[in-house]
């Protein structure tokens, strides 16, 4: 005979309920709850299920002092991209007297049953996620544990229930068009990033605002997206440049990727920034050692991270940041690579 199922007020069930309407004991609850791995996975999904069901939240209870340690994850681990997000939230934590436990998703976006099980039998203070966001029934098995998280989100993609802290893509693409245009260039390629990923589309859509504002056509041809590697700005600026009606500048989605674009250009023969003005995308330090210094958006990665740090040891305390969305200033920094367009000389 089925156990019927009883009828709580949302939130107010007890591990003793759950464990009564499963038919399982009080302790294989407690080991769902706690990421253990020796539960069977029926067993596994129908505890899951009666916790969702009930929105079954953890009682408030002091935080360990052993071990006091977030988890930092990336979708993928960029090194030079990577170290200024790393940096930012370690000068944070460590004043906190906090540790990072710090890993990627292999390129994933969004982590695996496992991975999630590994980090709930930690039981952090809470979760730091870049370029990579939580499903639903993930979040809530972390919200059912009291384990709060913070989305580092240079990809705009997330919802606005999620404490999330990023930067203005859009305004960033708006400037280095502007900047480009200013200087008299009217045929610019763009070369993006993925075309799945927001952060992509609005750096190109604030390019594109920036030629209607003063009336200029973008050519479709010279709108391309690849991802933000080095090899990609070299392979679409290779195809860009050995064009008949080569572009007179080209705004690089990165950093990194305005420097495969600066290779095709020696490649080539042209000369950076006589022959072709290019702009990158993020600030690294790394920008000011390469030649021609680049002209790049600044992305404050350093500042999102240790503000979205912040606001997660403000949500392990119990309190309640003042908002859930922080998107910081993104600004145009000039250096060597860009100059007037050759015609406008």
């Amino acid at each position: 005979m089925a156990v019927p199922r009883r009828v709580t007020e949302p939130g107010s069930a007890t591990i003793a309920m759950i464990a009564d309407e499963v038919g399982v004991s009080v302790t294989t609850v407690s080991k769902v709850l706690n990421g253990r791995v020796d539960v069977a996975p029926e067993t596994r999904a129908r505890v899951e299920e009666s916790l969702e069901r009930h929105r079954y939240r953890r009682r408030a209870s002091r935080q360990p002092t052993t071990p006091r340690q977030i988890d930092l994850v990336f979708h993928e681990l960029d090194a030079a991209w990577a170290i200024e997000i790393i940096k930012g939230v370690e000068a944070v934590a460590t004043s906190a007297k906090v540790d990072i436990v710090l890993s990627q998703l292999d390129g994933a976006h969004s982590p695996s049953p496992q991975w999630l099980d590994s980090l709930l039998s930690r039981r952090p203070l809470g979760l730091l996620l870049v370029l990579c966001h939580l499903a639903q029934t993930q979040q809530r098995q972390l919200q059912r544990r009291r384990i709060p998280f913070v989305v580092i989100d240079t990809d705009s993609a997330t919802s606005a229930s999620v404490p999330t802290v990023g930067s203005n893509n859009w305004n960033g693409g708006l400037l280095a068009a502007r900047h480009l245009l200013e200087l008299g260039h009217r045929r610019i390629a763009v070369i993006s990033g993925p075309q799945d990923v927001l952060c992509s589309r609005a750096r190109v859509a604030g390019f594109r605002s920036a030629h209607d504002e003063v009336g200029v056509a973008v050519d479709p041809e010279l709108v391309r997206y690849g991802n933000f590697a080095a090899y990609s700005g070299n392979d679409h600026g290779l195809e860009l440049l050995r064009r008949p009606d080569r572009p007179t500048a080209v705004f690089a989605g990165s950093d990194i990727q305005a420097m495969g674009v600066l290779r095709a250009a020696r490649q080539l023969g042209l000369d950076v920034p006589r022959d072709l003005s290019v702009v990158g995308y993020d600030n690294l330090p790394v920008a000011t050692w390469i030649g021609p210094a680049l002209t790049t958006v600044n992305q404050p990665l350093r500042e999102m991270a240790g503000t979205a740090t912040r606001m997660l040891l403000e949500l392990a305390r119990g309190e309640e940041p003042a908002t859930s969305r922080i998107d910081l200033v993104t600004e145009l920094v000039v250096r060597e690579s860009t100059a007037a367009a050759p015609g406008a000389r």
